[in-house]
Parts: structure tokens; sequence; C-alpha cells
């Protein structure tokens, strides 16, 4: 991505590193290595399960993959953070929080020893954030490593659809769109899309990219996420964007106007093509398939009408694959309840509720605004979708606004070098 999108020139980017004996501070530029780490925790949550692939790809060798990413982007921030220098933060905190009820129902080994497995991927998971919150100042820098990476996963998504469509769009999911090189489910590729679509669109809005460099990102990313036909992203993006727009209204001309065009084009759709959005949103399902979502309100009633010991209400019954009965549970507050009891879910709440609490309470300005709309996306998806309670693209997502919303570092000035004292003769 060009133009804006550098790094250079940006509050706590290289251009600003260092400073003049006798100059005003500034902050300490971000090293590359830590976009490297970020795309790699990217990888690490993009998940082993999926559609087919043209090149059928072992499940065990995808894991080794996504959990040797882990474990490389661990060992970097280590490296490029070898102080162990730390910022605090309430979201990690509470993230480590979390890993007390995980550990507790995980030990009794009720979901195997694959718990324990995964107690050990979200601790390595949420040490390297640990690590990363050093440069959690408050800049962009980590929006641009985000849409970046995900943009690079969108696009192996597009070279699959141009190299196989019939694997790209089969019809195991309703012709709905696949990764066919990585094996990506259509609310994955949906969700990534959306993200990066509204962090573009709120960068352009903040003059802090072109247009042609957000057209480039923009466009593909609406036409895939047209294809996979996902409900729950394209609701996320719209109601992020409209909440994060309407935080910037009062400060931001740019802002009023991609609004009143937003409404207005939005009513036309709504009235000239009601027809075709309401197929597109049905996507060919009865009326009553629809009402339960496609099934999940069963899984979900099942879930809750189980027997459970106390234990098991307060600590979940260990880290799992986030299904009940074989199925998947597709919802995030009930799937922390499956797996970390009503601990996990006051814990997760507690961290929605301060995120979006601090949000509230910071100045308008694009950072904020950037914040406002991953918080809303993850708790709208919340409802459909699984994963607030363990190493996901979630929670990448929310500490990426937990980085938006932190106070910038208080700058350092490189020691002036003493001046020598010369001795004057009497």
């Amino acid at each position: 991505m060009g133009g804006d999108l550098r790094s250079d020139g940006l509050p706590g980017g290289p251009a600003t590193a260092g400073t003049r004996p006798g100059a005003e501070p500034r902050p300490v530029g971000t090293p590359k290595t830590v976009g490297i780490v970020w795309g790699l925790l990217v990888l690490n949550t993009l998940g082993s399960a999926g559609a087919k692939t043209i090149i059928p790809l072992p499940r065990s060798v995808i894991q080794m993959v996504t959990m040797g990413a882990l474990v490389a982007a661990f060992a970097l921030a280590l490296a490029v953070n070898l102080r162990l220098r730390i910022r605090a933060s309430a979201f990690v905190l509470l993230l480590t929080l979390l890993l007390v009820p995980s550990l507790i129902s995980s030990v009794n080994l009720d979901s195997g020893f694959g718990a324990l497995f995964r107690c050990s991927r979200l601790a390595l998971f949420i040490g390297t954030l640990w690590l990363l919150s050093r440069w959690w100042d408050g800049s962009l820098t980590f929006v641009r490593h985000h849409i970046r990476t995900y943009f690079a996963v969108l696009g192996s998504v597009a070279v699959g659809l141009i190299v196989s469509p019939g694997a790209a769009l089969p019809e195991l999911y309703g012709g709905r769109l696949v990764g066919a090189l990585w094996p990506l489910t259509p609310p994955q590729i949906g969700q990534y899309a959306a993200v990066i679509i509204g962090l573009t669109v709120l960068l352009v809005l903040g003059r802090r990219t072109d247009g042609v460099s957000a057209a480039v990102v923009i466009v593909p990313s609406l036409v895939l996420l047209a294809l996979t036909h996902t409900r729950t992203a394209t609701l996320g993006l719209l109601i992020g964007l409209a909440l994060a727009i309407c935080s910037l209204i009062l400060t931001s001309a740019a802002a009023r106007r991609f609004f009143t065009w937003t409404v207005l084009c939005a009513t036309v759709a709504v009235v000239g093509f009601s027809s075709a959005l309401q197929a597109w949103f049905l996507r060919g399902q009865s009326q009553e398939n629809f009402s339960n979502l496609t099934g999940r309100a069963k899984v979900w009633d099942a879930l809750l009408a189980a027997p459970r010991t106390t234990s098991e209400q307060l600590f979940g019954m260990g880290l799992g694959d986030k299904s009940f009965g074989g199925l998947p549970i597709d919802n995030s507050w009930l799937a922390v309840y499956q797996e970390q009891g009503l601990t996990g879910v006051t814990l997760v709440a507690a961290i929605i509720i301060v995120l979006a609490g601090v949000a509230l309470l910071r100045p308008p300005s694009l950072q904020r605004a950037c914040a406002i709309f991953l918080i809303s996306y993850c708790a709208i998806a919340s409802y459909t979708e699984a994963g607030l309670g363990d190493a996901s693209p979630y929670l990448l997502h929310l500490a990426l606004a937990a980085s938006l919303l932190a106070a910038p570092a208080t700058a350092t000035a490189l020691p002036t070098p003493a001046v020598p004292r010369r001795r004057i003769p009497r």
C-alpha cells in the first residue's frame, strides 16, 4: 500500500526517531520486527479447519505452521524487547486473568489433553501481547500492520478464486467464497474484509492515506465480502462504521460529508434494490431456517439445558474446539460459558466494557474512531461467532483497539554530552 499508509513521518515512526542535543524530545520509532510479529500472530489465528484446498494440506501440517508462527512471534518479540519493558494495559491484564478459569477447568482433562495445549497457546499469545505493549502509544502503526497483513490474506483468497473458481465457490458452502489455497471459511473471509474496509475508510476520512491506495484495498475487499454472503460481517461493518463516523462528525467535515452521502446512497439502494438485497441476505434459506439462525438456536438451547456441576458453572469444561455435541456453538458468550464458565463470561464482558468506556472518555480523534469501530464490530460479531475467550482474530482486533486507546509514551531526549571545562591560566 502506498501513499500515506507508509509509516514514514507518523508519530512514533522511524522518521521521528532520535533527537539532536538540545532539540525537542521525539518518540522512539517502532522496530520493523514488531510488524513481523503482528503478522505472525495473524497467521496463528487463521485456524486449521475450513474448506478443501486446491492442494490438499494435512491438518497436522497446518497446525504445525500456525503454532510455529506463534512460537516465532513470541521469540521475535522477546528478542526485540530483551529488557522486558511493558506498558500497563487493563486489556492484557484481564486477558491474563482469563487464563485462571481456563487452567482450572482444563486441568481436569474433561476436554482431553488438547485443553492444556490450548491453554499453553493462549498463554503464549498473551505473553506476546505483553511484550508488544511497549510500543502501544496511541499511534496508527499497528493499524497499518493490521490492514497490510489481512490484505495479504485476502490476496491469497483472490488468487485461489482466479486459479480454481470451482474450489473457491464450492456447493458444500452453497456457492459462498472460501479459501482455496489456505482453508478459510466464508465467515473468516468476510470478517477480514469487513475489518480492513472499515479501517481504511476511517484512514481516508482522517486524511492519513490517499484515495488511490484506499481504493486498492476497499474495492477488492468489497467484492470478496459480497461473494462470502456473510451477514454478520456486513452488519458489523455498517454499524461499526456508523458509530465510528458519528464520533468524528463534530470535528471532521469529511466525516459529515461521507455520512450524508452514505445515508443517501443507502436509502436509494434500499428503495431500488430491495428484492436483490433481500435475496442476498436470505442466501436462499427459508424463513424458519433464518429465524433460528441457521440452526444455531437449537445448539444454544441444548447447551444451556445441559446439566452442570457448580465447578463447571463457575469455570467451565476446559478449552475446546468451540463446539457442543459435535456442532459449532457460533456464539462467543456461550462458547466462553461452556469452556471457562461464568468467571470467563464476566472477564470477557469486563474487557468489552473497559475498552468501550475508555473509548467514550477519549476526546474525538481518528484513533478513537478506529477503536470504536473495532470494539463495535467484535461486540456485534460475538452473537454469531466464537473467539472472544481464546487466541483468535477477535482478540487481535481488540488488542489493536487497546493500542489505539493507549496514552502516548513519554518521549525522552538523548543526553547532552558533557562539555569539558577549560583551564584558564592565572
